[in-house]
């Protein structure tokens, strides 16, 4: 099972596209908020289901302020993030996460690619695909794959470059 996790692309489709075309067949498509009215065009781009929560740039949008959903056999928590104020650290982040009893917590917001894994718990972000903010400023997403066993595997990919980022198993 592939699943795209992506974040922040406020309203500028293009690099969106481009990931699909890198990346091939999905199985779910997850956006962690700042679509900006994005949301339809974004589910048609893909015949996979798309999950979707809001961040703090999706005014007026009916989407959801954060989810949890079941990927294989683990609880993941979908937020954008700015509720638990990501950008000072994972503190407030985990103890929601830990709170909710989930395994994998995945967030946008600060437009920065991460993964860590602490105390059985997998925090993701994606980065940004239109205004990324780390070293280098490519835009950047994740690719979650579940193995033969139901094993989670990660991976931070950057749309310019021709192999991929950071790989990790977890």
């Amino acid at each position: 099972m592939k699943i795209l996790i992506v974040s922040d692309t406020h309203g500028r489709e293009t690099n969106l596209e481009k990931v699909f075309a890198k990346t091939g067949p999905i199985d779910h498509l997850i956006h962690l908020g700042d679509v900006e009215g994005g949301e339809d065009l974004i589910c048609t781009m893909t015949e996979a289901p798309v999950t979707m929560v809001a961040g703090n740039n999706d005014y007026y949008s009916d989407l959801p302020r954060e989810e949890i959903i079941t990927i294989g056999t683990y609880r993941a928590l979908l937020t954008h993030g700015h509720y638990y104020y990501v950008g000072m650290g994972h503190e407030r982040l985990k103890e929601e996460a830990r709170n909710k009893h989930v395994d994998i917590v995945m967030y946008g917001h600060t437009h920065m690619p991460c993964i860590e894994q602490t105390k059985g718990l997998t925090i993701l972000n994606p980065g940004s695909l239109s205004l990324p903010r780390q070293e280098g400023r490519e835009p950047s997403y994740i690719v979650m794959e579940l193995d033969r066993e139901g094993k989670a595997h990660y991976t931070i990919c950057y749309l310019k470059r021709s192999i991929l980022g950071r790989r990790g198993l977890w």
